[in-house]
């Protein structure tokens, strides 16, 4: 597997060169999101906050109202926990192009309650106006400025930072509202988003191998949720449905299912894997996978389970797990 470090970066840096209406801002976290290669590279159009991230929504808001793109970036969490008041107002309700570009969603990041989005996407869910991307791999980060910026409004993003695998062909790019079809099946129907998808991709290939054929498909457009491919997969499958996401089951990607489900009168059973209704503590992001279920083996579990079949996979039946030392090379604390 590639795995590259960075990538957001270096993508921001080289895509915004010729593009003087786009500007950056930072919430005192400029090396945390990865908006130092900008930064060195076009001063005059980026904005260090500090931790006044409500200040810097209205702000940017403004901006957008004289024909700037802003580009926010700080954690996930910080966005819309901080500033909400100031997103509704200032953002979405005048359907303003400002892009909020989050790091560190769900579990990935040891923090704790005070640093872990794990119900960003419910929130930002019901915004009118508002549109929400997972970013999922390399490529989709290398190649989902464009589609992004092409939004008539605002962009909440879920974006990864410092080493992340690319799990997608280079040459099948990002797509606005397109479902990533991985592997074709009719036992079961998959979907998966963000960091999920990769544990996902592990556990398909030694389910197929039992012979339980899995319908995959990667979602990374959480807003709109019209792509018909979603209704197709959801309704061609012989034991049901599971989603899969890096996220609270409540409001998330296993909700939007369940919405699309229920409107078109699927009657398939539903299997949502996420974090359950409780906090998730500080720790590794494997130990946190494993703990509330997000992980590869507990995916192959509701699997046997929707099927009334005991596979007997085992953890080491599992295509090798990516494990790191270090969060990221620069952010050892993993903040």
């Amino acid at each position: 597997m590639e795995i590259l470090t960075k990538v957001y970066a270096k993508t921001l840096a080289d895509w915004s060169a010729d593009k003087p209406e786009v500007v950056v801002f930072s919430a005192d976290l400029t090396s945390s999101v990865e908006a130092d290669i900008f930064k060195a590279k076009y001063p005059e159009r980026f904005f260090s906050m500090g931790l006044t991230e409500q200040n810097m929504h209205s702000m940017a808001g403004g901006m957008a109202r004289e024909g700037f793109f802003p580009y926010i970036h700080t954690f996930a969490v910080f966005i819309y926990r901080r500033a909400y008041d100031q997103i509704c107002d200032s953002i979405a309700y005048p359907n303003m192009p400002v892009r909020m570009i989050g790091f560190l969603p769900g579990i990935l990041t040891p923090g704790g309650i005070t640093h872990q989005a794990i119900e960003d996407v419910a929130i930002m869910r019901a915004l009118p106006n508002m549109t929400i991307f997972d970013i999922g791999d390399v490529t989709e980060i290398e190649t989902c400025l464009d589609v992004i910026q092409a939004v008539q409004g605002p962009v909440y993003v879920r974006m990864l930072r410092g080493e992340v695998p690319r799990l997608f062909d280079k040459n099948e790019p990002f797509k606005f509202n397109t479902a990533r079809h991985l592997t074709h099946g009719d036992d079961i129907t998959l979907f998966s988003s963000g960091i999920c998808t990769e544990e996902a991709m592990r556990a398909t290939a030694i389910l197929h191998e039992r012979g339980v054929s899995i319908n995959h498909l990667h979602i990374s457009t959480l807003k709109p949720f019209t792509d018909p491919a979603v209704v197709e997969a959801a309704a061609q499958n012989k034991h049901g449905v599971i989603t899969f996401e890096n996220h609270s089951i409540i409001g998330g990607l296993g909700s939007s299912v369940a919405e699309v489900m229920a409107e078109n009168g699927i009657g398939r059973k539903l299997v949502r894997l996420g974090l359950p209704d409780v906090f998730a503590h500080g720790a590794s992001r494997p130990h946190l996978m494993k703990e509330y279920g997000l992980d590869a083996l507990a995916l192959t579990r509701a699997v046997e389970k929707l099927i009334g079949k005991d596979l007997n996979i085992t953890e080491s039946d599992l295509s090798a797990v990516r494990l790191q030392e270090t969060h990221s090379a620069a952010k050892a604390e993993a903040l």
